[in-house]
């Protein structure tokens, strides 16, 4: 019988070129701040950064959108592991932040801890107090990590 996991496993994939995305141990650290908001999980989480191709394929498939997006998550399990993939799709996020005069780096924190939320059970589209409930949460989280307010000037 395999044993069980007691803490956060995280992987991180990066299909393609890495360009300026951030460091596996970064990503880490994103994820294991926003997987531990509420108390310490365990689990194993995958975070893979894909190019444009990849990301219009997934968000076509899992959410019949032909296009590319930001962030996609994949929640396998929420109790007792939190189990899941996220995906961004990396030219997105430097379109993104560029576009909203971020950092690379921030608006991929951002999305991760956004990510995170979702596999969680987080959803903004459930209703404003769900929504706004989950900004707030990431904008706790993000300042802990020493990032602005993600929500600050966008449009």
């Amino acid at each position: 019988m395999p044993k069980k996991t007691e803490r956060l496993e995280v992987g991180v994939q990066y299909a393609g070129k890495r360009r300026d995305l951030p460091r596996k141990a970064l990503i880490r650290a994103w994820v294991h701040a926003a997987a531990n908001a509420n108390g310490e999980r365990a689990g194993r989480i995958t975070v893979r950064f894909v190019g444009q191709r990849e990301g219009r394929r997934l968000n076509r498939e899992y959410r019949s959108q032909d296009d590319a997006t930001n962030v996609l998550s994949f929640p396998y399990a929420l109790e007792p592991l939190l189990c899941g993939d996220l995906v961004l799709c990396a030219p997105v996020l430097a379109r993104e932040a560029a576009a909203q005069d971020k950092s690379l780096e921030a608006h991929c924190a951002h999305l991760v801890v956004h990510g995170v939320l979702h596999l969680q059970a987080y959803d903004h589209d459930a209703g404003e107090q769900q929504a706004s409930e989950m900004e707030g949460l990431e904008r706790r989280i993000l300042a802990a990590l020493g990032y602005p307010d993600p929500y600050r000037d966008v449009d």
